[in-house]
């Protein structure tokens, strides 16, 4: 079980790294991210930060806010 739970906090961390490097990259703030997609921008820094697991709906969003598609929000390697 705890295998899994390793697993899983190495996959929402990626993705939030990931999230947070084309967000940097594009020069957008969490505050102004987070408002486009209709969220509180603590949960934007949650996202990044790997704590919290955004549904794939949010995800979609965030993808369309940054202007990528989502399959660039799953290009990672787990560290």
């Amino acid at each position: 079980m705890k295998t899994k739970v390793r697993l899983k906090r190495k996959i929402l961390k990626s993705l939030g790294l990931k999230i947070k490097e084309i967000r940097l990259q594009k020069g957008i703030s969490q505050e102004k991210l987070a408002f486009q997609v209709g969220v509180d921008r603590t949960y934007i820094g949650a996202i990044e930060q790997g704590t919290r697991s955004p549904s794939i709906y949010c995800l979609f969003v965030i993808a369309e806010k940054l202007g990528i598609q989502l399959k660039d929000t799953l290009d990672f390697t787990i560290e």
